[in-house]
């Protein structure tokens, strides 16, 4: 049986947080086709035995050519089912005016408020007639990728994925605040980082590498995504900004320190791994996109406390 599950989301992130019911899905017919939005998605899980194919589109919108044209795309897989991880009324239109013989979609006029963890779990327990659907996975990655980054390095340290670097200006927390915490652990604990800034963000690296009290680190600003998931996994704990790597070290079984400045809590809902940092005097419900909190108000000394806190 061909399966094919639809993410109607760009972000790495929000791609990653339905994982564990792409795997849920597979583990009952067998390898799934992801379609997705996102860019990085296929090299991020090619080693993932129950996704058999990743296909990256543009999104189909707007107009009515758009909606054939998605049902031309999805026609040449001949796919069983379709599993819309999404209330699009669009992309149900493509879907049920295509050769698929089964339509699973989220509900359509329930598209405001969606939380997205909690919308995918009682989507997937309904698809598949099972109660309590994990709400997490295991991330797969071949070990030899790992192997390769532990050989070279001091297994004496503690390591410590830097999370510098996020798609949005409002959701970092700034170089100074990270240096200024990494100086701030160097003087107190044997520990080496990874300085994780997008592949545009060489100037937030190199603020923060400059500023540093000691040269105990590895940038990875020049390197591709698939070049920085096994060090993701080689890790001990990410601390950092809300961005899609902190989704692998989590569903790595890594512990994730998230500073939450312009995210909501449901993106971190789904993983006893996550460990979210923010300010005192605000209410984490009331944190959402466009919340524009003043990264300050995340003090190095509380993001120092909770490492300490969660390292063992």
């Amino acid at each position: 049986m061909k399966n094919c599950i639809y993410l109607s989301y760009i972000g790495l992130g929000s791609n990653l947080l339905h994982l564990a019911y792409c795997h849920q899905i597979a583990k009952k017919y067998g390898p799934v086709t992801i379609i997705t939005l996102c860019r990085n998605l296929e090299v991020v899980l090619k080693d993932d035995p129950l996704i058999e194919k990743i296909i990256f589109i543009n999104k189909y919108h707007k107009r009515f050519i758009d909606i054939l044209k998605l049902r031309k795309l999805l026609n040449t897989f001949n796919f069983d089912q379709i599993f819309i991880f999404y209330p699009s009324l669009r992309i149900y239109l493509a879907a049920k005016l295509s050769n698929i013989g089964k339509v699973f979609c989220y509900p359509l006029l329930k598209k405001n408020k969606l939380h997205l963890v909690n919308a995918a779990k009682k989507f997937t327990e309904k698809c598949l007639e099972i109660d309590n659907c994990p709400t997490e996975t295991n991330f797969v990655i071949n070990q030899t990728k790992i192997e390769n980054i532990n050989k070279n390095l001091d297994n004496e340290k503690f390591k410590i994925i830097i999370g510098a670097g996020s798609s949005g200006p409002t959701t970092k927390w700034g170089a100074k605040n990270f240096y200024t915490l990494i100086n701030k652990l160097n003087n107190t604990g044997n520990y080496y980082f990874f300085i994780l800034c997008g592949l545009g963000d060489k100037n937030l690296s190199d603020e923060i590498t400059n500023n540093m009290n000691k040269k105990n680190y590895i940038t990875l600003y020049d390197k591709k995504i698939e070049e920085v998931t096994p060090y993701l996994c080689a890790a001990n704990m990410y601390v950092g900004n809300d961005s899609g790597p902190s989704h692998i070290t989590a569903q790595s079984g890594i512990k994730s320190l998230v500073i939450l400045l312009d995210t909501p809590k449901a993106y971190t809902d789904y993983s006893k791994n996550y460990y979210r940092i923010f300010p005192e005097d605000i209410i984490i419900e009331n944190i959402t996109h466009g919340s524009n909190l003043n990264p300050n108000s995340v003090t190095v000394d509380k993001v120092y406390q909770e490492i300490l806190n969660n390292k063992f």
